[in-house]
């Protein structure tokens, strides 16, 4: 289980801090030309953290919800570092003063960007149903099916009992066996005319 959270919180951190990074590259170049580069990176993250838990759900990982859970607390926290040392080294040398902020707000906001999809991918992969597996032959069909789940012209009988077997007791709240023969047996769940006498 280990793995499992660690491996999707380090990949999540790892794509978060370099779409932000490439975000504040791109404003560097292009001040006023962010909107449609700010949507892409955003869906492209969203869609990341959906897929990857929708195929989670899909393959019914165990205990995938809380693994998804802690990937995203390791995602926001340490992608918020990585933000920050990216920064420093390919947009605009930010010192450690950045820190405190890619901590707190970043971090946050980078968790909640892997969570919510992720919650939304696990609700969603979970209920998408599964193929066959190929390697089992498919059951011949009866055609005189009765819905019974024997097949028409077979008749199942029950066990014969050995010959010393004790039989069990009836229960004092049945009624007599006189009272029993006297009825008719039910059609299909519904209890039986009462007879006239």
């Amino acid at each position: 289980m280990l793995g499992a959270w660690l491996t999707r919180g380090l990949v999540m951190a790892v794509v978060h801090a370099a779409a932000m990074t490439l975000l504040a590259k791109w404003s560097v170049f292009h001040p006023t030309d962010q909107t449609v580069i700010t949507s892409v990176a955003l869906a492209v993250l969203v869609g990341v953290a959906a897929l990857w838990s929708a195929i989670d759900g899909w393959r019914g990982k165990p205990d995938r919800g809380r693994a998804w859970f802690i990937a995203s607390l390791v995602a926001g926290v340490v992608s918020g570092i990585l933000y920050v040392i990216g920064r420093a080294v390919f947009v605009d040398q930010t010192g450690t003063s950045e820190l405190g902020a890619a901590l707190t707000g970043g971090a946050a906001f980078s968790a909640l960007l892997v969570l919510v999809p992720a919650g939304l991918g696990l609700f969603v992969g979970s209920r998408v149903r599964r193929p066959a597996p190929e390697d089992e032959e498919p059951e011949p069909e009866d055609d005189e099916d009765d819905g019974s789940g024997s097949q028409s012209g077979q008749l199942e009988l029950p066990e014969a009992e050995p010959a010393g077997a004790p039989r069990p007791k009836p229960s004092p709240v049945s009624r007599p066996a006189g009272a029993r023969a006297r009825r008719r047996p039910t059609v299909a769940g519904r209890s039986p005319s009462p007879r006239p006498r």
